[in-house]
Order: structure tokens, then sequence, then C-alpha cells
């Protein structure tokens, strides 16, 4: 019974040698799409199924990490506030950028991508964490919820 009391614990670990100065910084979305086309998402598979991914931020919007948050079907995958402010709190984060691939190449977010941003800020809020961006990705292109006015 002893055992079953326990509460579980949860890690996200963050190993770097990477030194501060060395961190990219991030400034703009083109620079988030940049980022994720070339080092984040597979080629083989960002026309295939969604991945979404959240992009962690110092005070100096450097670099911190991408944490992989889930991995779904041919057009949803999970959400979960929970899963991402995990994510966010253990990485040490000042600021977010949530970003997921449409396989389908549409740019157009949806109504669940627009209720997961709004959510997310909300909670994200009571962290003292911003959520700078929510971008969408395709092979050939991006929509920023920033660029757009989306995200305050």
């Amino acid at each position: 019974m002893e055992g079953i009391l326990k509460v579980c614990d949860v890690k996200l670990t963050y190993n770097t040698k990477v030194k501060s100065s060395e961190r990219p910084v991030i400034v703009q979305a083109a620079d988030v799409y940049k980022l994720l086309i070339d080092y984040v998402y597979d080629k083989d598979i960002i026309q295939y199924k969604e991945c979404l991914k959240l992009i962690l931020l110092n005070n100096a919007g450097k670099l911190l990490g991408v944490a992989h948050i889930s991995e779904g079907g041919i057009n949803e995958t999970s959400a979960d506030i929970r899963i991402i402010m995990q994510a966010a709190i253990l990485g040490n984060a000042s600021s977010i950028i949530l970003a997921h691939n449409h396989p389908s190449g549409s740019l157009k977010p949806s109504a669940q991508d627009d209720l997961v941003t709004m959510n997310l800020r909300k909670a994200a809020k009571l962290f003292n964490i911003t959520v700078l961006d929510h971008i969408i990705v395709t092979d050939s292109g991006y929509y920023s919820y920033l660029d757009e006015g989306r995200v305050l």
C-alpha cells in the first residue's frame, strides 16, 4: 500500500554543453520557421502526420530547447495544456512558442488551434510565462498568430 500512495515523478531532461552566448536568438516568426524546417521537423513526415512542438526561450529570447509534445494522425494531435506547461516550467522557460504542422499543406488555423492558443495563454500567464506565438508549419510556408495580430 505504501507504493500506491507515492506521487509519480515526471522528468524532462535538458542536457547541453552550449554556452549562453552560443544560443540562437529568436526574433521573429521567420526565425522559428527556419529552425523548425532545418532542424526539428522530419521532412519525410511533415506531410504525413501532425506533430506538436514547444520552443522554450529564456528572458533574452535565446533558445533553451525544443520539446516534443505530441504526435498524432493526419489531421490532429493532442495539445494537452498540462503537458505543454510542464515542459515550459521544467525547461525553465520565460517565454514559449507553440508550433505544429498541417500535413494537408493548409496554413489556415482551425477552431481547435485557436482554442489551444487561447487556453495556453491563460495557463502560461499564471506562471508568468509569455506565449510569444503559435506557428503552423507546412513544407512550403508558415502561419504566425503573432504576425497576424492574433497573439497579444
